[in-house]
C-alpha cells in the first residue's frame, strides 16, 4: 500500500519560514517524480514545486519562485519543501505527490496523494 505522509506545516508569522516534509512508503521512490501541491479554502489545487525522479531538474511556481525550495533523498524516499519569506497568501493546506509519467504542474498526471498539512501565514 502506497502512503505518501507530510509533516512541518503549522503557524507562522510573515516573512518566517518552514519546512515541510513528506516520507513515502509502499512505492518505488527513484521511480517517482515528486511534487508539491497547495490548496487555499474555496480554490482549487495548484501546483507549488516539483522535481524529477533523481533531483537533477526542479520546478515551481512563478508565486513561490526564489523563496521556496524543493528537494529529496532517495535514500530515505522522503522530499522536501523549504519555505522562505512565507506571506498570508501562502495559507493552505500541502500535498506532497508522486508521479510516474513526471507530470509536473498538472495534478491529474499524479498517481498518489498525501493526505496534506496545513500552513497558516498570520499577517
Amino acid at each position: 500500500q502506497v502512503q505518501l505522509v507530510e509533516s512541518g506545516g503549522g503557524l507562522v508569522q510573515a516573512g518566517g519560514s518552514l519546512r515541510l516534509s513528506c516520507t513515502a512508503s509502499g512505492l518505488t521512490f527513484s521511480s517517482y517524480f515528486m511534487g508539491w501541491f497547495r490548496q487555499a479554502p474555496g480554490k482549487e489545487r495548484e501546483f507549488v514545486a516539483s522535481i524529477t525522479w533523481r533531483g537533477g531538474a526542479t520546478f515551481y511556481a512563478d508565486s513561490v519562485k526564489g523563496r521556496f525550495a524543493i528537494s529529496r533523498d532517495n535514500a530515505k524516499n522522503s522530499m522536501l519543501l523549504q519555505m522562505n519569506s512565507l506571506k498570508p497568501d501562502d495559507t493552505a493546506v500541502y500535498y506532497c505527490a508522486a508521479s510516474r509519467s513526471g507530470a509536473s504542474t498538472n495534478t491529474r498526471g499524479y498517481d498518489y496523494w498525501g493526505q496534506g498539512t496545513q500552513v497558516t501565514v498570520s499577517s
